[in-house]
């Protein structure tokens, strides 16, 4: 599956922010607050679905699809 810049930097960028997440939980005890946060905040972002924003040649013109 291929997709179009916008999509694929949107995808990198959650990838980084899910890897930061997972690398901040393995340094906070298990079952902590923190841990439950952290938890949940992995779970938003991973359950997130970023529109992609066609741009027409008029810059003030955007189509979501």
């Amino acid at each position: 599956m291929s997709f179009c810049e916008h999509c694929e930097g949107q995808r990198f960028d959650r990838a980084r922010v899910l890897r930061a997440l997972r690398a901040e939980r393995r340094n906070v005890k298990r079952g902590s607050s923190a841990d439950r946060a952290l938890v949940v905040a992995i779970k938003v972002v991973r359950s997130m679905e970023i529109p992609h924003m066609e741009f027409e040649d008029d810059t003030t013109n955007m189509r979501v699809h």
